[in-house]
């Protein structure tokens, strides 16, 4: 299928009552069709993986057509360059969380950008930092825990903030890292510690939530 097509399969998924409690989920309703992510998961298997169709389909400017860009291109032709557009793109969480996790994290440049963009000032780019840190724990296996050590500067530094959607990645990236495995869930258990020592407001919210679910798994 060509843009066009699957542009016009999306819009006949468009929903405004979904749009509706979407926003109130905090997801912006501009350029929104209100389709479910299982909807888009279901017609992104209908093609193969394609960079140039989503290139076009994230140039449309529609909410769902983007995230669906992140499912169908192909990471081994994605280009420092198109990250650095589509991030400065993001304009709602769950395109930045789809995005990163269904795309950006399989590329070469993924760990180099969770760091770069981490102490990024933009909210949406600073929380894709985040959102590629907690990302890259879950899905790249074969990494060994150094990596992970390394972004927990960027993660206190980063508890500072009191934008909600950059504090809720940095939370995500504490409990992703920390349930890799035991050696780095007692180091994230320890840099939360550290952060609910600022005594900042966004750090001990941050810090008492990761807290909660690290010492569960212990």
């Amino acid at each position: 299928m060509d843009c066009t097509a699957i542009l016009t399969i999306l819009k006949g998924y468009a929903n405004p009552e979904n749009v509706k409690g979407m926003a109130r989920y905090g997801i912006n309703p501009n350029n929104t069709l209100g389709v479910s992510i299982p909807t888009l998961r279901k017609i992104a298997k209908t093609t193969e993986k394609n960079h140039a169709l989503a290139l076009e389909l994230w140039a449309s400017g529609i909410h769902e057509a983007k995230i669906l860009a992140s499912f169908i291109d192909d990471p081994a032709f994605v280009t420092v360059e198109q990250l650095e557009s589509w991030v400065l793109d993001f304009d709602s969480w769950d395109v930045c969380d789809q995005v990163c996790s269904n795309l950006f994290d399989k590329t070469p440049f993924a760990y180099e950008k969770a760091v770069s963009w981490s102490q990024r000032e933009e909210e949406f780019v600073k929380r894709a930092g985040f959102v590629l840190m907690a990302a890259l724990a879950v899905h790249d296996k074969k990494a060994g825990d150094e990596v992970f050590l390394n972004f927990f500067p960027m993660i206190k530094t980063g508890s500072a903030d009191e934008r909600n959607f950059v504090k809720k990645a940095v939370n995500w990236a504490i409990r992703q890292i920390g349930k890799r495995n035991m050696s780095l869930r007692q180091k994230a258990i320890a840099i939360a510690t550290e952060i609910e020592a600022t005594g900042t407001r966004p750090a001990r919210w941050i810090a008492r939530d990761a807290l909660r679910e690290l010492n569960r798994l212990k």
